[in-house]
């Protein structure tokens, strides 16, 4: 791992960027229209920057790095797998979205119109995500490089092109689909369904602790790791919020589409510049910014719940590791969960809402996590107590109750939202969509229980003073 311990600031920056910023969060912002404004400003105000700051403090400040050594620094060993759990519970729901972005985006090669078949997405997620599977068994060492390589050239290079193209388009007076007037950016807050434009936003912003697992790979962490977080906060706000909007204005909302609305803006500027030959390029590297981030997102919280696994709230069986220090049980376990769940694009009556419903789960799950981060940071707050030499949150305590009360107000607000039926998408009837909400977080947040059951049953057993003796020998 000597490559990855001399990790800089820029590096780490793009790690981190890669993980959180991407164009398939664009168009579920986008469908919201002018509001997106209001919505990206308040979701920083109340989230990015509070989940940063609290990131950056916590990994400058304790002696052990990642959501799960957070928490069971504060809480214990219990409360610490419960938020790897939802960390890694939530990436089950997000990883058939993410691959039906890429499954959308390569339909335009051969027929747009494969974007809207619910069985071309399933065929293309299952056997794309084992492929992804297996590269990941062979380490964090070749992820980590594959995921910065792509953050450049699949990420940064397609969010600064469309900002141009809509820049350019507007200079150039041309038509658009959105009023930039204060009635339309700042929606009528009484309204709960205005609300709900908040759920695909916060969603865009989840994952800045997640690097924080690499703690061991970074050169002086104690400072890298602020830099770099403070670095990815504005890139991610400023590329979000300027491509969400540049889909939001040449789309028309009745023909956005969540899956590949992304390209589509981009085949629309292209056109309209007579550059449409540039548009295979701009897909693959959509492709290669998706599957970079995908890579990273695929071992990180697996390892977050190796840690839970060595104290022994999983079986022997997934505390099994390979030769590259993955532990490779957990992670076809992994495989298997989320080939299941991508069936649910084959029970909602449009790809567009199976799409959200699957957005809706992954932020529900990973607000739950993010409310334990904060409640942590309180408490260990008094346990740790910044040094002079490390990053601190200004202002002390005080900075530290305004910061984390934020967050969470802003964690509280998504979580009451997030079960509000979206008007403007097709989910089928109201109920149906609540029962399979509902399930969903059932479904993902019941194993916890028989984890709990099996680190009980295992400190209940006690060994025979001889049995040990014999043991011993």
């Amino acid at each position: 791992m000597n490559k990855l311990a001399k990790l800089n600031a820029f590096a780490l920056t793009l790690l981190i960027t890669g993980s959180i910023d991407s164009v398939r969060n664009l168009p579920m912002a986008a469908i919201f229209g002018s509001s997106l404004i209001f919505f990206f400003l308040f979701a920083a105000i109340f989230f990015l920057i509070p989940t940063a700051i609290v990131s950056a403090h916590l990994t400058a400040n304790t002696p052990e790095g990642g959501i799960y050594q957070w928490v069971r620094l504060a809480f214990g060993e219990r409360m610490g797998f419960l938020a790897v759990w939802l960390q890694w519970a939530n990436n089950l729901a997000w990883y058939p979205a993410i691959l039906s972005f890429i499954a959308g985006t390569g339909a335009y090669l051969i027929n747009p119109q494969l974007a809207q078949n619910k069985f071309y997405l399933v065929s293309f997620i299952l056997p794309a995500f084992w492929f992804l599977t297996l590269v990941n068994l062979r380490g964090v060492r070749l992820s980590a490089k594959f995921a910065n390589f792509c953050a450049f050239f699949g990420l940064l290079i397609p969010m600064l092109l469309i900002i141009i193209l809509m820049v350019v388009w507007l200079l150039l007076k041309n038509p658009i689909q959105i009023q930039l007037t204060t009635h339309q950016i700042i929606p009528n807050l009484s309204n709960p369904e205005h609300w709900i434009g908040l759920t695909a936003i916060m969603l865009s912003f989840t994952g800045m602790e997640l690097a924080t697992v690499h703690i061991n790979d970074v050169k002086n962490p104690q400072r890298t790791f602020p830099k770099a977080l403070a670095s990815s906060t504005v890139l991610i706000l400023a590329t979000m919020m300027l491509g969400s909007l540049a889909i939001a204005l040449v789309i028309p909302h009745e023909q956005m589409n969540l899956v590949n609305g992304a390209i589509q803006t981009f085949d629309y500027f292209l056109s309209a510049y007579h550059l449409k030959f540039l548009t295979p390029i701009l897909i693959a590297l959509l492709i290669l910014g998706s599957l970079g981030g995908i890579s990273n997102w695929i071992i990180s919280p697996i390892k977050g719940l190796g840690q839970g696994a060595q104290h022994g709230l999983l079986p022997p069986f997934f505390r099994r590791e390979n030769r590259y220090g993955v532990p490779y049980n957990l992670l076809l376990g992994q495989a298997i969960f989320v080939s299941f769940i991508c069936l649910a694009f084959l029970f909602l009556p449009s790809v567009n809402g199976s799409y959200w419903l699957l957005s809706a789960l992954t932020t529900q799950l990973y607000m739950l996590m993010y409310v334990l981060m904060f409640c942590a940071a309180f408490v260990l707050h008094k346990k740790y107590p910044a040094s002079k030499n490390t990053f601190a949150i200004p202002f002390g305590k005080i900075g530290l109750w305004f910061v984390c009360l934020s967050g969470l107000a802003g964690c509280i607000i998504t979580l009451i939202v997030g079960f509000i039926p979206p008007a403007n998408i097709n989910i089928g009837s109201a109920w149906l969509y609540q029962i399979l909400f509902c399930s969903g977080l059932i479904l993902m947040i019941s194993p916890i229980t028989l984890c709990y059951w099996y680190k009980s049953r295992q400190n209940k057993i006690i060994v025979p003073e001889s049995l040990e003796k014999v043991l011993a020998k």
